[in-house]
């Protein structure tokens, strides 16, 4: 123990401790177990506070009654299970996986409350697996649409212990490869812990999946990233899961050279004036990829009248460019006053068409001076 004995002028207290020595103490001290409280306090209300600024989630699994857990990309959900799902939002619409859109049987259903919206799912199967959506709506007056930007999904599994694949309506798919543009062999699955592969079926082999030029996303199934003609053929998937192993519908698989835009075709007339009775060349002129077709159409004044179609048209692939030029050129001979008038050339391809026009005049012939008579 010790007694207060005086305080000098520097802001220090002296004790008369156990030895009766003179003992200098600060004398602000604090008492650390005090501290140690402060400070877990304060963290504590930081934690609090951070919490009540982070916004609930919009979407969140009914696990039962009362309790409930935010949704990840994923969840399963056993098939026979039911599915509740509660969106925050008033009013909220949902999208559900395109088998159960109509849905006779009554097994959905979706209720708005206050302030959110429940979709509930009874008698599961693995037919639903699929990808589940909540679009909060923003309403003026009657109208109203919804905020893509503030959308809720989850993919949402169901596990069949007989079923790995989803079932299909079909045996048999027709799949179309467009060159530059990614194609998806949706072979789903059932369970996400179920091991995929993709195979041919002749000659029979495994198809490498290397993730650059064909991935496979456990959501989607297999992308073909960049199309190439070998990638044609039948095609299958097989799933394997414990002591169960099964195969998928098969997909034949064509491929279609397909463009990238829409033809440019270019348009010229071998004159803008002429005189009735001349010779008059329209010339429609279209560069295109190597092996992509190139239909080109025609509009003239003479079709009013029901003056036929005189073309000649041809393809000239073009030295050391990947591409070739389509041409087609419109022969009108001994134009008359009713040719005058635009013409118009139209180029299609897959991705879409063109149009392109030039306008041609047609004037009378000026009538020959008459020969004077001799006097």
């Amino acid at each position: 123990m010790f007694q207060l004995k005086q305080q000098d002028g520097v802001g220090h207290t002296s004790y008369l401790c156990n030895n009766h020595q003179s003992c200098i103490l600060p004398r602000c001290t604090e008492d650390p177990y005090r501290k140690k409280a402060k400070t877990k306090l304060a963290a504590t209300t930081k934690a609090k506070a951070t919490r009540a600024a982070l916004p609930a989630p919009i979407l969140t699994q009914v696990v039962n009654k009362r309790r409930f857990q935010r949704v990840g990309e994923t969840i399963s959900v056993q098939s026979g299970d039911t599915l509740e799902l509660r969106c925050r939002g008033n009013p909220v619409q949902w999208s559900v996986p395109l088998y159960l859109e109509d849905d006779h049987e009554g097994r959905l259903k979706t209720v708005q409350h206050e302030k959110y919206g429940v979709l509930a799912l009874v008698n599961t199967s693995g037919a639903d697996t699929g990808e589940f959506t909540c679009y909060p709506m923003f309403c003026e007056d009657t109208d109203c649409r919804k905020e893509y930007n503030k959308a809720a999904k989850v993919f949402v599994f169901f596990p069949d212990p007989q079923e790995l694949f989803v079932p299909s309506s079909v045996y048999y798919e027709v799949v179309q490869l467009r060159s530059h543009w990614p194609t998806v062999l949706p072979c789903q699955v059932t369970s996400s812990q179920a091991k995929v592969t993709l195979h041919r079926e002749y000659p029979p082999s495994e198809v490498p999946v290397d993730g650059a030029e064909i991935s496979f996303d456990v959501k989607k199934g297999f992308t073909i990233h960049r199309p190439r003609p070998y990638h044609a053929g039948e095609v299958y998937c097989v799933a394997s899961l414990g002591n169960l192993r099964q195969s998928s519908i098969k997909y034949m698989l064509i491929y279609v050279n397909y463009p990238r835009a829409p033809p440019a075709p270019v348009i010229q007339a071998s004159s803008s004036s002429l005189t009735v009775g001349d010779n008059l060349r329209v010339t429609c002129t279209v560069m295109g990829e190597q092996d992509v077709a190139i239909e080109i159409t025609w509009e003239y004044p003479g079709q009013e009248i029901g003056r036929p179609l005189y073309t000649q048209d041809s393809v000239t692939p073009m030295a050391g460019a990947n591409t070739h030029q389509s041409q087609s050129v419109l022969l009108v001979d001994e134009v008359r006053n009713v040719d005058q008038g635009t013409y118009t050339c139209t180029a299609h391809n897959l991705q879409g068409s063109k149009s392109v026009s030039t306008t041609v005049k047609v004037a009378s012939k000026s009538p020959k001076p008459k020969a004077k008579k001799p006097k």
